[in-house]
């Protein structure tokens, strides 16, 4: 892309863009996500790239580091006239941990302790409760400056500390992954988080967390690439690196939805699926709540499973059977408010498969009360999935109101100058 503001070229390179056109292309479907007002020319990213860039409007500010994962000023531009801290960076979280962080951002070899730590865990524990109440555009900027913060901690810690630091950072890059997964982000941006989170697992020596995010990657894996997600769930659960019993149940079941989806025998992806429920049932009982940064996988439990079985079902061409496997458990199940708007969406999609137009608009329209406010993407994604297999029956009165209210929650497309 030539010479300049080198920062901006590189990040655009880890990327894999060549063109400047690509990251016009990024950054417009980043503020199509967030409903931003800010627009796009290829004048402007031209001046970006320059060795004088400036400073963007603070609203393409919101939409370059909502693309990058990364503050602006880390990407070449000139630091607001008020800093963020001494430093020039964004600090997050709570008054103490503001406070504790400015001197362990100037010497992390001396302040950079247990007690940050513990500060920033909480912190990342926060962003995970926002999203499930809010969804992920709200969680985003919180995990993001504490991954901020963590990149300029963990060069210059030492001892324990440092791995302690990376084990946390790897957890939260894997969390911020699935942010911008769940936010409709742009793939590049999710792996990039992921192949973070594996590197700093690694060098962490927390082979249970490397293998977690060997699982995440395989449910990011297009449907489309149903042997990629099978190897990706294959080697988290049977690789070298060993998953405590319920994400390894997780990781089974992963690999049964990816047989399923090759057309494989039912029996076969039913096998599979027993061996995560034999998995569960060893599980001991959860020795703390289950957070995003841990105890890892202890989320996972048999109801979540039983209905993600009749997800396999519906993948293996047997809809009718997934659509009384969702009758029987889902009801029954004490799902978080996410949880509950993804399997009502993927039930209505089994009611779709099974021929039940009329059910199925129904079901849709029930999750999307829960999917509006917080916009969790990947409910999103199922319910448009549901809508477009209904497609031949939009003379329907509820496959008409479906269509109408899913195009109601689609954001506006940018404005142009």
């Amino acid at each position: 892309m030539g010479s300049g503001n080198e920062r901006l070229i590189d990040a655009c390179a880890a990327f894999g863009w060549t063109r400047q056109q690509d990251f016009v292309a990024a950054f417009e479907g980043t503020a199509l996500m967030l409903r931003s007002d800010a627009t796009i020319t290829l004048r402007q990213v031209q001046r970006w790239m320059s060795s004088r860039p400036g400073r963007p409007h603070p609203d393409a500010c919101s939409v370059i580091e909502a693309v990058f994962g990364a503050p602006v000023e880390d990407l070449g531009f000139a630091p607001r006239r008020t800093p963020r801290h001494p430093g020039g960076h964004r600090l997050p979280g709570s008054r103490e941990l503001t406070e504790r962080l400015k001197p362990a951002l100037a010497d992390p070899a001396r302040f950079a302790d247990r007690d940050l730590l513990g500060l920033l865990a909480a912190e990342v524990d926060r962003a995970a409760l926002l999203d499930v109440e809010g969804g992920p555009r709200v969680a985003l900027p919180h995990v993001g400056a504490v991954l901020d913060a963590l990149e300029r901690l963990i060069p210059q810690a030492r001892g324990p500390v440092r791995t302690d630091l990376l084990a946390l950072g790897a957890r939260a890059a894997e969390f911020i992954a699935w942010l911008h997964r769940d936010s409709g982000g742009p793939a590049p941006l999710t792996a990039v988080w992921h192949e973070r989170a594996l590197e700093w697992s690694t060098m962490a020596g927390d082979s249970p967390m490397h293998a977690y995010v060997l699982l995440r990657k395989a449910q990011a894996a297009s449907p489309g690439d149903p042997a990629r997600m099978g190897d990706l769930a294959r080697a988290a659960h049977s690789g070298p690196f060993r998953l405590p019993p319920r994400p390894r149940a997780e990781a089974l079941q992963q690999e049964a939805r990816a047989l399923a989806l090759t057309g494989a025998p039912l029996h076969q992806v039913q096998e599979l699926l027993h061996l995560a429920v034999a998995e569960v049932a060893t599980a001991p009982s959860p020795s703390a709540p289950a957070t995003c940064t841990g105890p890892l996988g202890e989320g996972y439990t048999l109801e979540r499973l039983m209905v993600q079985w009749a997800l396999c079902l519906r993948e293996a061409g047997r809809p009718e059977l997934a659509v009384a496997m969702y009758e029987q458990h889902l009801p029954q199940a004490a799902f978080s408010a996410r949880d509950r708007a993804f399997f009502g969406a993927t039930h209505a999609g089994a009611l779709a498969r099974a021929g039940e137009p009329d059910a199925a608009a129904a079901a849709a329209l029930a999750v999307l009360p829960l999917v509006s406010g917080p916009r969790f993407g990947q409910a999103l994604a199922e319910l448009r999935r549901t809508a477009a297999v209904l497609s031949g029956h939009g003379r329907r009165t509820a496959v008409r109101r479906l269509r109408s209210e899913l195009a109601d929650l689609s954001p506006p497309g940018p404005r142009r100058r």
